[in-house]
């Protein structure tokens, strides 16, 4: 493994033409991590990303507006030939997430070494989102190189703090793309993907196209009471207080219920199920309470029709003969369409039932519309994807996870989320987990798929 970084080290450092599998492992060795305590992020990796970017990229950076917004976030333009077509926008992130320490052995290779290795690509990044930032800019550089002039203008924005809310960097841009005065008839985010092995079209490859994403909410509970020593305790603790009240929420889930991009996903692969499966997805209006319901029961596509509810921090203590005077939770929701944040608190208010414990929550940004389906950009991401994997079926659905795209709402007409990855269920598991990883044949389809991308949006 050792030998391998070092060959590929040399291979750049010497300015060795390297294929893109090489440069994504490059990437991926660059710390560009999203702490949660800003003072943990090493700023300087940011700023050795950006020169390795324009060392691996020369025509982009020299042929394209090149903007650095808020120090760290990225900003292209590439202005096309006929300024009355609104310009599209394609985004993506160069934040990665931490690795959970004491899983740092979990992993075949370090997770920052960017291993290619067995037809892969290893390490944090290589799905989220480096695979984006990467392949979006190889695609650039070959048509770039191919003498592409667009129609439209084309704009490019690689946000630095994705992981923890965007709000240093998606933020900023948006900002500068007002001050440019650019709004845009479309806009393609991280998100989707292409699935091998889903389990609701066995044996066929599925692309998934984002035509809406979930909402985001963590609420904070806290427990206040008598504290003292261990042995004369109180009848009832902080802790136990608060252990009841998480007990309560995890028993009272929100019901399922199907929402309209899960039904657009399930109509359209209804032609190609068999029967009943079939006549149930052609037939929601009187089988949808069947269908969620079904879902619900499968943790894999429960996140579609369901507000989740997930007890993700619990604080209290610093002895173990102390009963602490103070009990801290905070439980994450990702929303539905249609769901509010004040739905949620009313619905977690009446659940915990006790007055003792105190809900307060801080909202994120706007929650992102329903994107137009089947026609505008969704139309030419399709015809794209079936360029390059004529074979696959193509569906719109929802993304169970929040992304930067909530940040250009008001600069967008509809707002899609795809990145071109073929991958297994398994591969999915470890976005945010262990063993991360591309196979070097997906991601050069990746790029040859943003090119093509690329290409449409720009007629």
């Amino acid at each position: 493994m050792l030998r391998v970084t070092v060959i590929v080290f040399l291979l750049w450092a010497a300015g060795a033409t390297a294929s893109p599998a090489l440069r994504l492992g490059e990437a991926v060795r660059f710390k560009t991590v999203s702490y949660q305590q800003h003072s943990e992020i090493q700023y300087r990796e940011f700023a050795a990303f950006h020169q390795f970017l324009r060392k691996s990229f020369p025509r982009a950076f020299a042929e394209l507006e090149v903007e650095t917004v808020n120090e760290y976030s990225l900003l292209m333009r590439w202005p096309g030939s006929d300024r009355s077509l609104p310009p599209v926008l394609f985004t993506a992130h160069m934040d990665v997430v931490p690795v959970e320490p004491g899983t740092e052995q979990d992993w075949q290779h370090p997770a920052f070494d960017g291993v290619v290795a067995d037809g892969r690509i290893y390490g944090r990044g290589t799905l989220d989102d480096k695979v984006g930032v990467m392949g979006l800019l190889e695609a650039l550089e070959e048509l770039l190189a191919a003498g592409f002039v667009p129609g439209r203008t084309l704009v490019f924005a690689f946000g630095h703090d994705e992981e923890i809310s965007g709000r240093q960097g998606a933020t900023a841009l948006a900002q500068r793309m007002r001050e440019l005065g650019l709004h845009f008839t479309w806009m393609v985010d991280e998100g989707g993907m292409l699935l091998t092995d889903n389990p609701l079209l066995s044996g066929r490859t599925m692309a998934l196209v984002n035509i809406a994403e979930k909402g985001y909410l963590t609420i904070t509970l806290e427990a206040t009471g008598e504290g003292g020593h261990s042995s004369n305790p109180p009848a009832v603790s902080t802790i136990g207080r608060l252990a009841n009240a998480l007990a309560r929420i995890e028993a009272n889930p929100f019901s399922p219920r199907l929402v309209m991009p899960v039904e657009a996903m399930l109509e359209s692969l209804a032609p190609h199920m068999e029967q009943p499966e079939q006549f149930i997805f052609d037939n929601l209006w009187l089988t949808g309470g069947l269908v969620a319901r079904n879902m619900a029961g499968e943790r894999s596509t429960a996140p579609l029709v369901r507000t989740t509810t997930a007890l993700t921090m619990f604080n209290a203590g610093v002895k173990e003969n102390v009963v602490p005077q103070r009990a801290l939770a905070r439980v994450n929701f990702r929303l539905l369409p249609g769901d509010t944040p004040d739905r949620v608190v009313d619905h977690i208010t009446r659940v915990v039932d006790d007055p003792e414990v105190d809900i307060s929550y801080e909202q994120w940004d706007n929650m992102p519309p329903v994107a137009e389906y089947p026609g505008g950009g969704y139309a030419v991401i399709q015809a794209a994807i079936e360029s390059v994997y004529p074979e696959a079926i193509v569906v719109p659905s929802m993304l169970m996870a929040v992304t930067d795209t909530r940040h250009y709402i008001d600069l967008a007409d509809d707002l899609y989320r795809f990145h071109g990855v073929e991958m297994t269920m398994a591969q999915v598991t470890s976005i945010h987990g262990t063993d991360e990883y591309v196979g070097v044949k997906s991601y050069e389809k990746s790029i040859e798929l943003a090119r093509k991308m690329i290409e449409l949006a720009a007629q």
